[in-house]
């Protein structure tokens, strides 16, 4: 592997990469809503956030440990590649991929960036009732996800010509990124036993 995966994965370095990336697209926000209206603001907005959440949740490579210990029971589930990919082509490459078509298409299109966080922190909220106790992620999905993404859902929605098939689309490809993960762990384990 290259000198960059090698300090990105391997040193893990990416989760503050991302925040800190995160952190300077918050500052481009503003001339988004300017230049580009609320609808796209809303779907740019997504992505910034969610590279803030990526670190709760994997600074220390603590969502990883968690689920290796608790889903896994010692077995790695995920391994550092694994999560790397998984937040780059899963959270990073859809999340541009929906800012993309609701620029050049309608904003509708870019529903996907705003499902993708709130199905993930019905994931975060479902694991800690069921678990009773917290686990990495679970405050930024709250604080961050559920308002935000709501909010913004309930905009583009409400104020744009939003159909049930871009919806459906956002929803579908939302829900298909975390299958894919649950997919993934599950084959780990059954290879494990």
């Amino acid at each position: 592997m290259g000198p960059a995966f090698n300090w990105l994965v391997t040193r893990w370095n990416w989760p503050g990469a991302a925040a800190f990336c995160g952190l300077i697209l918050l500052c481009l926000a503003p001339a988004v809503w300017v230049l580009a209206g609320s609808a796209i603001f809303w779907v740019f907005l997504q992505l910034p956030l969610y590279m803030l959440h990526q670190l709760e949740e994997h600074a220390g490579d603590r969502f990883r440990n968690f689920t290796n210990a608790t889903i896994g029971h010692g077995v790695e589930v995920l391994s550092r590649p694994a999560t790397f990919v998984i937040n780059s082509a899963g959270v990073w490459a859809v999340d541009l991929t929906a800012f993309y078509l609701a620029v050049f298409l309608a904003p509708g299109w870019g529903l996907m960036a705003l499902y993708l966080p709130l199905v993930n922190s019905a994931g975060h909220i479902g694991q800690a009732v069921i678990m009773k106790k917290y686990n990495p992620g679970l405050a930024t999905a709250v604080l961050l996800f559920v308002p935000l993404a709501g909010f913004g859902l309930f905009s583009i929605t409400g104020a744009t010509g939003v159909t049930w098939t871009m919806q459906a689309l956002g929803l579908a490809v939302a829900i298909g990124v975390h299958a894919a993960i649950i997919a993934h762990v599950k084959r780990k384990l059954a290879l494990a036993r």
